[in-house]
């Protein structure tokens, strides 16, 4: 019976443990120890999925992320690229080269994209969208 009683106090242990833990501190232990920064939206999503499915457990992420600063990226990262930066990749045409979109989006953000990737599939944007960045539709 002594056993029986140590296997669920462990594995009581372990659950609140896990609950503990927060994404950010999981994924990159390298970011803890930061005060501020732009917040990351790969793990602001992963601790607001938490929240959808166990509200308790994923307000203690979120807590937790914040308190050890895991949720911040690194300093000079963003994860967006500027629309300044996008106008000047369209052309006379109103086409987008992608070689030079993947480039832009690999020096502002770090990550690189499968752009030329057969299985993508690209959409066009609406005229209220181009207009959003200050472009002029062409045709």
């Amino acid at each position: 019976m002594r056993t029986k009683s140590r296997v669920i106090a462990g594995v009581v242990a372990a659950t609140l443990l896990a609950q503990l833990t927060a994404c950010g501190s999981i994924f990159y232990p390298d970011r803890r120890g930061q005060i501020e920064g732009k917040i990351d939206p790969l793990i602001a999503g992963a601790d607001a999925i938490g929240i959808l499915f166990f509200v308790i457990p994923g307000l203690i992420a979120f807590a937790v992320d914040f308190a050890t600063g895991a949720i911040y990226l690194p300093a000079g990262q963003s994860a967006q690229v500027d629309p300044q930066q996008l106008k000047q990749l369209v052309g006379a045409d109103g086409q987008v080269d992608p070689l030079a979109l993947k480039a832009l989006i690999e020096t502002s953000t770090g990550h690189q994209l499968p752009l030329d990737d057969p299985r993508l599939i690209q959409h066009s944007g609406s005229s209220e969208q181009l207009a959003a960045y200050g472009l002029r539709p062409a045709a």
